[in-house]
């Protein structure tokens, strides 16, 4: 990233966000031992007792985490929705649909209302997770999203799985992968131990085919039958997958394919049939369910969405780990058709607010209070650097990341140090520096917005603030030069 002077005044945060209130992470820091050791964890000291004694406001719960819990690293739940918008939960402002499973996780926890995606669709936002990059840094990065198999994630890349993995945890993916297909690419080749669901970005959800029409479900690098409702399986599969015993912390990302299209929920096996018979005829965009989908069938796969992570989050209380557990939930990009982003501008594949920025929730018991609101602007690739600092795991040097850990601002009450967060797709180009946001669309033009006080970018400030403009585009610039080139169409 460009280095940016923090004395700035496009580096001033919005005046009424609240501090968070941590527990203290010296317990987890000192009983890592060799793995923290190893995993260069000497930096993450224990909390100073006044920020330990900060108390919280009125609306949080305290936790107090049992003296034989101190010393345990996380189990990992990183729960993806696919092409959910910024507020389409209840507790993001939706109007119409009810997601009391996901509020209920945001009271826990912290509810962000400044999180994007490290990119505006499926498959870049993807790579920046698993490698904690830009995309552009890799060949199948560059793709927007993966649409045949002539790409995918490099399996020599490191990635958050193997990084993990190489630390003493179990590593699993269940549902949409969507980063390559095989023989070349998979989650088993990429870090993960096991693998259940799709490879590529969408299926329909009955009959498991693709967008080229081929079958879409497998177990590890074996298809694998069953041709009920995919929120259904892999729901159970990760309700299985929690409840068995684990003998080591453990990673598993929860990767649903709801809200995506095709607009079918529990039940539609009509339409799933109309649209079966339009993929086996050979329609390219049978898939697309262009003259598919309602707000009424949106709200029902969203609802469907949250009752079925509800479910998973009942197995982890269960389970009894939930307090060693942390839960991260959010989308891989903004909303599509029938999504609710008011009041931002654009929807998914677009560097506007509403491709990028999606609901994003945290939850620890163990370790983070919750009845939390963070205006911290973050984005996909901080969270690949949070875990790994979190669970002990060292980055490969040779493969730096991009993003910044938010460990210390979430748990030990240390401020977020002043930098950019970074998009690039075709035709667009964006880049945020504090309240500020340099956006250049497909028609050109350099456009700036204060977006913590307008955020559906109506007031381009650009023409006002001629020489913060120039820093940001040489700063984006300056990025955009150390990334891969986009390959001739």
């Amino acid at each position: 990233m460009s280095s940016v002077d923090p004395s700035s005044p496009e580096n001033t945060r919005t005046p009424d966000a609240p501090a968070l209130t941590r527990r203290t992470f010296g317990g987890l820091a000192g009983g890592l031992g060799a793995a923290a050791a190893a995993g260069g964890l000497g930096a993450v000291a224990a909390a100073p007792r006044a920020a330990a004694a900060e108390p919280p406001r009125a609306h949080e719960r305290a936790f107090r985490a049992a003296p034989d819990r101190r010393s345990r690293r996380p189990n990992i739940l990183f729960i993806l929705g696919d092409d959910l918008g910024w507020a389409d939960l209840s507790s993001y402002g939706s109007p119409d649909i009810r997601t009391p499973h996901l509020d209920r996780l945001a009271r826990q926890g912290v509810r962000f209302t400044q999180a994007y995606a490290g990119s505006a669709t499926c498959s870049p936002t993807r790579f920046s997770l698993y490698t904690g990059r830009y995309p552009g840094r890799t060949q199948g990065g560059l793709a927007e999203p993966i649409a045949d198999r002539s790409a995918g994630l490099d399996p020599r890349h490191p990635t958050l799985a193997s990084l993990l993995r190489g630390a003493g945890y179990a590593t699993a993916l269940i549902g949409k992968w969507h980063c390559g297909y095989l023989p070349d690419y998979s989650p088993t080749k990429s870090g993960w131990d096991t693998f259940f669901g799709n490879f590529g970005g969408a299926l329909e959800y009955y009959s498991k085919l693709g967008l080229a029409g081929e079958y879409d479900l497998y177990e590890g690098d074996a298809t694998y039958k069953d041709l009920r409702y995919y929120t259904r399986i892999i729901t159970e599969r990760a309700v299985d997958h929690i409840g068995r015993d684990h003998d080591r912390p453990w990673l598993l990302n929860l990767n649903f394919t709801t809200p995506h299209w095709p607009w079918i929920a529990d039940g539609d096996t009509e339409e799933s049939a109309r649209i079966v018979r339009r993929i086996k005829a050979g329609e390219a965009r049978a898939l697309f369910h262009d003259d598919g989908g309602s707000l009424a069938k949106y709200k029902e796969m969203v609802e469907d969405l949250d009752r079925s992570i509800g479910e998973v989050l009942t197995a982890l209380e269960r389970s009894g780990q939930e307090e060693d557990t942390l839960v991260f939930f959010a989308s891989d990009n903004g909303g599509e058709r029938w999504s609710y982003n008011w009041p931002l501008s654009g929807n998914k594949a677009s560097l506007q607010e509403g491709g990028i920025r999606v609901p994003t929730i945290v939850r620890w018991p163990a370790r983070l209070d919750g009845g939390q609101v963070s205006h911290e602007p973050v984005f996909t690739p901080d969270w690949t650097a949070t875990l790994l600092e979190i669970a002990g795991a060292r980055p490969d040097r040779g493969y730096p990341l991009d993003g910044t850990s938010l460990a210390g601002y979430l748990l030990r009450g240390e401020r977020l140090a002043a930098r950019d967060l970074f998009w690039r797709v075709r035709g667009e180009r964006a880049l945020r520096r504090g309240d500020w946001k340099y956006y250049r669309g497909k028609d050109g033009t350099d456009r700036l917005f204060d977006v913590a006080h307008d955020p559906r970018e109506q007031a381009d400030k650009a023409a006002d603030e001629k020489q913060l403009l120039g820093r940001l585009r040489a700063a984006w610039e300056a990025v955009d030069k150390t990334l891969l080139a986009y390959p001739k169409p």
